[in-house]
């Protein structure tokens, strides 16, 4: 029998609501930049190219590179691009530990963030347009312990303060659980960053509960695989098989679909590699049939929540 429900339009000519106006559903994650630390030129072209190829939202924070990516951006953007400048705190630059960050999780510590990223970026800007509070609730990644487990609330405060202070625009929530979401709701969220793919599907309440607030759903980790032992998108039989006989990567497929899922998803994919992003700024164009769809929908979802220096063997 023809199916006959309506088809959506083309993915690429799709945007969405994002912080009161209105972007491409593909945007810049910076934290690959640093890749590219010790040619900087060659970092800003590149963030250059990702702007002429449509991405009119970046991603950053002042712990991607030690500031790196926050000196690139500074570099590369002119103020006629009107790029939407997203930045995140809750975790600050940690150069001589085990890690590359540490949490910074108490109030005042995430005041100091927000003065880091506004020297750090430049660019003329009085106020942050948006920042992601990184709650660390959930994985994969950091966990909050000791004076860092800091109570919601207390944080959101400070964020608000900022907020009226005009330091910040808009607010957004970073590793956050549901119930933490349902909590912040009357701060006024724009945004939420948690780790979500085809293969780890565990936040589909909370990604339903954005759609139905207005507030978009920007994944990270959105092929999976961030740590070993997880599982990544690139690696199921189905995604293989579709990148195929489409033509295309599976890495694309996986973004692919999650355009597809809901249209409050926002991308954020980040590469210090030309060729690697404009094969990432092409998904908008890739089109499922009903059994491609189906297949990919069928992927079994698996749990990413492991903490770092717990990771599965």
């Amino acid at each position: 029998m023809r199916d006959h429900r309506p088809r959506r339009p083309p993915i690429s000519a799709l945007t969405a609501a994002f912080a009161g106006r209105t972007v491409s559903r593909i945007g810049y994650g910076a934290a690959q930049l640093d890749r590219l630390h010790d040619r900087p030129r060659e970092a800003a072209a590149l963030l250059r190219r990702a702007i002429e190829l449509g991405a009119d939202h970046v991603d950053t924070a002042t712990f991607y590179g030690f500031g790196f990516a926050n000196a690139v951006i500074r570099e590369a953007l002119r103020p006629d691009d009107d790029v939407l400048v997203v930045t995140k705190v809750g975790a600050d630059p940690d150069p001589g530990g085990r890690l590359p960050l540490r949490t910074a999780q108490r109030p005042e510590q995430l005041r100091a963030s927000v003065e880091d990223n506004l020297r750090g970026l430049g660019l003329g800007l009085d106020r942050l347009p948006v920042v992601n509070l990184r709650r660390l609730d959930t994985g994969p990644g950091l966990r909050a312990e000791g004076d860092q487990a800091v109570d919601l609330d207390d944080q959101l405060a400070v964020m608000t303060a900022l907020r009226d202070e005009g330091k910040i625009g808009a607010i957004g929530l970073s590793s956050v659980t549901l119930d933490g979401l349902r909590r912040a709701l009357p701060a006024g969220i724009v945004c939420v960053q948690n780790a979500y793919s085809l293969v780890s599907r565990d936040d589909e309440d909370m990604l339903r509960l954005c759609a139905a607030e207005g507030i978009a759903w920007v994944p990270f980790f959105p092929l999976g695989g961030a740590f070993p032992g997880l599982p990544k998108v690139t690696e199921e039989p189905a995604v293989r098989a579709v990148a195929e006989s489409l033509g295309v990567t599976p890495s694309q497929v996986g973004l692919a679909w999650l355009l597809h899922h809901a249209p409050n998803i926002l991308l954020i994919p980040g590469t210090a590699d030309a060729a690697h992003l404009e094969a990432n700024m092409a998904v908008g164009g890739i089109a499922f049939d009903d059994d491609a769809r189906a297949a990919l929908d069928a992927v079994e979802s698996r749990s990413n929540d492991v903490p770092i220096g717990r990771e599965r063997a």
